[in-house]
């Protein structure tokens, strides 16, 4: 039987695959956290609360088609809330029309059904490419505006 953390992430990509992206941003608690500790450029590298996270979310259909997980595999730890996730996108960047593969890595807590920290480790420079915003991303780091 899968974990609460496995179950709410399986719901999680089954939304994004149907581009429902403000359901996605309703699976998280109300002042549940989405870090991602290798954000780079103009990314935000913490989201804190539900309603940040779906501003966040609001426009990501429009830079990234994600149409399959190519991969999945939860890793369940010591602790019955938190899972670590390993899995694979596949789609279509929107600005470009190319096709990518990006892999990622999410450490996952859940309470209540609710995610509650979302700490994802993926790469801006492979989803910069993917996404064809690698200038922009170039750009804002000749810029020095980064944490």
């Amino acid at each position: 039987m899968p974990s609460a953390p496995e179950k709410v992430f399986r719901r999680l990509l089954d939304l994004m695959l149907n581009k429902e992206m403000n359901a996605v941003a309703d699976l998280w608690a109300e002042d549940g956290t989405a870090e991602f500790p290798f954000a780079d450029g103009d990314a935000p590298r913490r989201l804190t609360g539900r309603e940040e996270v779906r501003g966040y979310l609001a426009g990501y259909p429009e830079l990234l088609d994600v149409r399959e997980v190519a991969a999945l595999t939860v890793w369940p730890t010591g602790d019955t809330d938190t899972a670590v996730v390993e899995w694979t996108a596949e789609g279509r960047a929107v600005r470009t029309g190319e096709r990518y593969r990006l892999d990622y890595v999410v450490v996952l807590t859940v309470r209540d059904d609710l995610i509650t920290v979302y700490r994802d480790y993926w790469s801006p420079l492979a989803t910069a490419r993917a996404a064809g915003r690698l200038p922009e991303l170039i750009a804002s780091l000749d810029r020095g505006d980064v944490s």
